[in-house]
């Protein structure tokens, strides 16, 4: 009996349960970065306003500072492993501070936006410890379904906070749509309380959690380095894209429609289907496919610049394929590059580190997209960033290293 509570869970458990987690945290984000925004305007705000909400994303890009204190919390050296105790108060923190968002109003800005910040913080130590368990709990052959979950997951929990949760508020009003959310959020939470409540003792640890451990790994600093170069090359440009959509002569429901669909089905079924091809080819070569496909978008964005021609039924399937297919397509491929680089003993701090990277280059990047798009043109700008692609192909060739798809590994 004993023997049986304490055998590893299923590989298909952690994924449905990480899967929740992941679902939950893009709940929060879909409501904060694409729900709130919409409200906030129809309400009559100033964009300026609006724009602070950009603020809330710092505790995303700054988790690597407390990840070795949630770390060592969630792995102490002796005892049982304290993910669940994280999800359960961090998770709690974000249904209340939904519930207060709820009570608040959407114009009450300063209140709004410290209940927010309260949010996001818990969110981001919940995300260290369920990344930290995934890498912990699910081998090699399973990190591409691991990641699957883990963007399919981030599509859709984006399209609920950001479509769902726009519907209810025009149904039902701010508040009981911002509740709903809330419950939601504990809903989608109890699959990994459930798993992660039967889970034994676990043997002594030697290994100390530490962000001087990880950054003295070469796979980190590999890590680090191809994480800047691939968002700079698949998912930068596409912050212009929503704009390009408008100056075409796409209306704001129609692009609502596009993101929406894109990110419930396309999205979800590109990364499911991207688990499949990283389990078959590996992380490598799904993250070339996905590049050249991404240049492929890029350049054709740019002829239509040229070439107003184009149907415009064509540039909406191109621009869904593009923000939502392949960019899931290669998030899976590298999101399952980082745990296989990541240290199961503190997996926590690695793959948050790499995270950071993510958001801190997805910042500085939408900033430079900005400028050079306004002074320079689409056509350049969308040009320009299809050659950084190819270009980045080579590269990610050499960042890569030689490596054996899953299938061959375990044959």
């Amino acid at each position: 009996m004993s023997a049986q509570a304490s055998a590893p869970p299923s590989p298909a458990a952690v994924i449905l349960a990480i899967g929740g987690l992941y679902v939950a945290q893009s709940v929060i984000g879909g409501i904060t970065w694409t729900g709130l925004p919409a409200v906030m305007r129809d309400t009559g705000l100033s964009l300026d306003r609006v724009g602070l909400l950009s603020l809330i994303a710092l505790p995303w890009a700054l988790k690597f500072l407390w990840a070795p204190m949630v770390e060592r919390f969630r792995l102490p050296n002796a005892g049982r492993n304290r993910s669940g105790t994280i999800v359960v108060i961090g998770g709690g923190i974000c249904a209340l501070g939904l519930l207060v968002v709820g009570a608040i109003g959407p114009t009450g800005l300063m209140a709004l936006y410290a209940s927010l910040m309260i949010v996001a913080l818990a969110a981001a130590t919940v995300d260290i410890a369920c990344d930290g368990y995934a890498v912990e709990k699910l081998s090699v052959a399973h990190h591409g379904w691991g990641n699957a979950a883990q963007v399919g997951g981030a599509y859709l929990g984006a399209a609920i906070g950001g479509g769902l949760f726009l519907v209810l508020v025009a149904a039902y009003g701010w508040g009981p749509a911002t509740w709903s959310m809330a419950a939601l959020l504990v809903f989608l939470g109890l699959p990994f309380l459930l798993l992660t409540g039967r889970q034994r003792p676990e043997p002594a640890r030697e290994h100390v959690p530490s962000l001087l451990s990880a950054l003295q790994r070469v796979e980190i600093r590999k890590g680090l380095l191809l994480a800047a170069l691939y968002v700079l090359a698949q998912k930068v440009a596409l912050m212009m894209l929503g704009p390009f959509l408008i100056d075409v002569g796409l209306d704001l429901a129609t692009i609502g429609l596009l993101n929406g669909v894109g990110s419930m089905v396309v999205g979800f079924a590109a990364a499911l289907f991207g688990g499949m091809l990283v389990r078959m080819f590996g992380t490598r070569t799904v993250l070339m496919l996905a590049l050249v496909l991404q240049a492929a978008a890029l350049f054709f964005f740019a002829a239509q610049t040229q070439f107003t021609g184009i149907p415009k039924p064509v540039l909406m399937i191109v621009a869904v394929a593009s923000s939502s297919g392949i960019m899931a397509l290669g998030f899976v491929a590298l999101y399952a590059q980082f745990m296989s680089w990541s240290d199961a003993r503190q997996g926590g701090i690695d793959f948050t580190l790499f995270q950071s990277m993510d958001a801190l280059v997805s910042m500085a990047g939408g900033v430079v997209a900005g400028y050079v798009a306004e002074h320079f043109g689409y056509g350049i700008f969308f040009a320009g960033a299809g050659i950084i692609a190819l270009v980045a192909v080579p590269l990610i060739l050499i960042a890569g290293g030689h490596q054996q798809p899953v299938a061959q590994q375990q044959a």
